[in-house]
């Protein structure tokens, strides 16, 4: 009997992280199949943006929003008037709300407890290996769409989804310091064009090396 028990015992010890990581698997799939599927995941796209500093969503007195156009390629490419951002955190942020960061094969996607957010009870995916500190994803239990990330201190709020060319993308973003819970930075996409090819004067940087 002893050794029935034990057996028992050795198998859902073993059991637990496989289950877990079913969980994480099957959650994986609902958020990604909520904005349109992995084949429409923005990966090379252009977008127009709006944003400004501040813990109001309206810029100070005699301030203005600063506007800019962006070239992105996931997970690692951001171009601003054809420069390259380079060591930009800004990235994994992108990464993040395209949902390119769930399905890259080099990414640990684990199930983490639900988090109580604008009186919702969210479900929560942990991703590491590809992102340092691991980034902390929670999603609408209802539209299965991403509505919050913790990372480096930050909290970040999705709202406003939109469509373009079959992919859902959250048009704003709200970051609020963890610790004081008081936001700093507020941002809205105003327009995403998916891209065939690198516009013209735009360049990767393992391109540049190579001429």
């Amino acid at each position: 009997m002893r050794t029935l028990i034990l057996g028992f015992a050795a198998f859902f010890c073993l059991a637990g992280p496989v289950v877990e990581a079913a969980d994480a698997g099957a959650k994986v799939t609902r958020v990604v199949e909520a904005v349109g599927g992995e084949s429409k995941l923005l990966k090379l796209f252009r977008i127009e943006e709006i944003f400004h500093f501040g813990d109001q969503p309206e810029p100070a007195e005699g301030k203005k929003r600063s506007t800019r156009e962006s070239v992105l390629e996931m997970p690692g490419l951001w171009w601003i008037k054809g420069k390259e951002r380079a060591d930009e955190p800004a990235k994994y942020d992108v990464w993040a709300w395209t949902l390119g960061i769930l399905v890259e094969p080099k990414a640990k996607v684990e199930d983490i407890p639900d988090k109580e957010d604008g009186g919702k009870t969210l479900f929560g995916l942990r991703v590491s290996e590809v992102v340092k500190p691991a980034m902390d994803l929670y999603f609408d239990p209802g539209t299965s769409l991403l509505t919050r990330v913790d990372w480096r201190g930050d909290i970040y709020r999705f709202s406003d989804w939109k469509e373009h060319d079959g992919v859902k993308y959250a048009s704003r973003t709200v970051i609020f310091k963890a610790v004081s819970g008081k936001p700093w930075f507020f941002h809205e996409v105003t327009a995403v064009e998916r891209l065939a090819a690198l516009p013209e004067g735009v360049v990767r940087p393992v391109d540049v090396k190579k001429e």
